[in-house]
C-alpha cells in the first residue's frame, strides 16, 4: 500500500465510513460518467449513475451494445423505482461510444466493467489514464484483480482504486473500496463519498488481498454447497432452503462475529471461543474440498434443472429483486438505529 496511507489514515478513513461518509454528491463533484463494459455490471452501474442524475456514456466494441444496454436498463428499472429513484426518462442522459478513449474526455467518474484479464484492463486503463481528465476518478469493478497489478500499465497508478460491488450494483449497497500498493489517500476517500453519495455502503479494505472479502467468503460458503451436494447428503434444492431459514437470515441482521458474540451470552464472544471455539476449529479439517469435475458438474447442472425449472432467469431474478427490497426496507429501521449508537 502507498507509503502515505498510514494505518493511522486508514483507521480514520474507515471510521468516517462507518459513522456515515460526509462526502460531496454526484450532483456536485460528480455530473458525468464514464462506464467501460457494459455486460451484466455495467448496465447495473449504469442505471444507478442515471437514476441519480449523471449523465452517462457507455463504452464497449460490441456492435449490438445500444440494444443490450437499453434492454438491460429497461428490466432493472422497477428495482430502481422500489428504492424509490426518479426513473422517467432515465435514458435521456445516456450516449454511446465505442472508442474508450473518446468516451472519457469529459468523465468526472470512470468506472470499468471490462473482461477478467490483467492484460485487457491493462490496456483499457494505459488508454483511459491518458485520455481522462486529471480530476476523474478511476475505479475498476474487477472481482479479484488486484489494482496494483492493474496499475503497472499506468504512468499515474495512485489515481487507481477497485470499486468491487456486489452484484447487483443497482440494488446491493455494499462496494469494497480497494488501494493498491501505490494507491492514494485522496482516491481512497474521493471513491468513499462518491459511492456514498449513490446510497451505496462502501467498505475501505486496510489490505489488498487476491478475490477482496465478500467474494473470498461467498466462495468459502459454496465451496462446501458444492461438497455436501456432491456427497448427497442434501439437494441443491435443500441446501438453498437450510440457508435461507438459518445462516442467511441470522446474517442479514448481524454478520458472523456478532453472531458468534451474542451466543457467548454475557461474556460474549470471548466466552464462546472459549466454549465453542475448540470444536468448531477441530471441524475444520473436515470441510470439503470438491472439484469441478466432470461428475460434479453434471450433477449441479442436474439439479439446477430440476430445482429452477419454476420461471425463465429473468422471471427469478425480479422475484429476487422483489424480495431483497422488501428485507432491505425491513432492517433498514434497525440499521439506522445501529449507527446512530455505534
Amino acid at each position: 500500500m502507498n507509503a502515505d496511507i498510514t494505518e493511522e489514515a486508514i483507521g480514520e478513513i474507515t471510521g468516517e465510513a462507518a459513522g456515515g461518509a460526509t462526502g460531496v454528491g454526484p450532483h456536485t463533484a460528480c455530473r458525468r460518467a464514464a462506464v467501460i463494459g457494459a455486460g451484466v455490471i455495467g448496465i447495473s452501474w449504469t442505471g444507478l449513475f442515471l437514476a441519480h442524475g449523471l449523465e452517462v456514456v457507455v463504452s464497449d466494441p460490441r456492435p449490438d451494445v445500444r440494444d443490450q444496454v437499453l434492454a438491460g436498463l429497461e428490466e432493472i428499472t422497477p428495482a430502481l423505482a422500489e428504492l424509490g429513484l426518479p426513473t422517467e426518462n432515465l435514458t435521456a442522459r445516456l450516449r454511446f461510444e465505442a472508442d474508450p478513449a473518446t468516451a472519457v474526455a469529459d468523465a468526472d467518474v470512470v468506472q470499468e466493467n471490462g473482461p477478467e484479464r490483467l492484460d485487457v484492463k491493462q490496456r483499457i486503463w494505459r488508454a483511459v489514464e491518458q485520455a481522462a481528465p486529471a480530476h476523474a476518478l478511476l475505479a475498476t469493478s474487477t472481482s479479484g484483480i488486484p489494482a496494483t497489478a492493474i496499475a503497472e500499465a499506468m504512468e499515474q497508478p495512485e489515481r487507481l482504486v477497485v470499486g468491487h460491488p456486489f452484484n447487483p450494483p443497482h440494488l446491493v449497497p455494499l462496494v469494497e473500496v480497494v488501494p493498491g500498493e501505490r494507491t492514494s489517500a485522496q482516491t481512497l476517500l474521493r471513491a468513499r463519498d462518491f459511492y456514498a453519495s449513490l446510497g451505496k455502503k462502501p467498505q475501505i479494505l486496510r489490505k489488498e488481498v487476491p478475490g477482496f472479502v465478500a467474494n473470498r467468503l461467498q466462495s468459502a460458503l459454496f465451496r462446501e454447497c458444492v461438497h455436501l451436494v456432491a456427497e448427497g447428503v442434501v439437494t441443491e434444492a435443500e441446501l438453498d432452503a437450510i440457508v435461507t431459514d438459518s445462516i442467511g437470515l441470522r446474517w442479514a441482521v448481524a454478520g458472523p462475529f456478532r453472531t458468534f458474540h451474542l451466543g457467548g451470552g454475557p461474556d460474549g464472544l470471548p466466552h464462546f471461543l472459549a466454549h465453542l471455539g475448540r470444536a468448531m476449529e477441530a471441524a475444520w479439517p473436515g470441510l470439503g474440498s470438491p472439484s469441478f469435475d466432470e461428475s460434479t458438474v453434471a450433477l449441479l447442472t442436474e439439479q439446477a434443472r430440476e430445482a429452477f425449472a419454476d420461471g425463465p432467469v429473468g422471471e427469478l431474478a425480479a422475484r429476487r429483486d422483489r424480495a431483497q427490497i422488501a428485507l432491505m426496507r425491513a432492517l433498514a429501521p434497525a440499521s439506522a438505529t445501529s449507527a446512530a449508537h455505534a
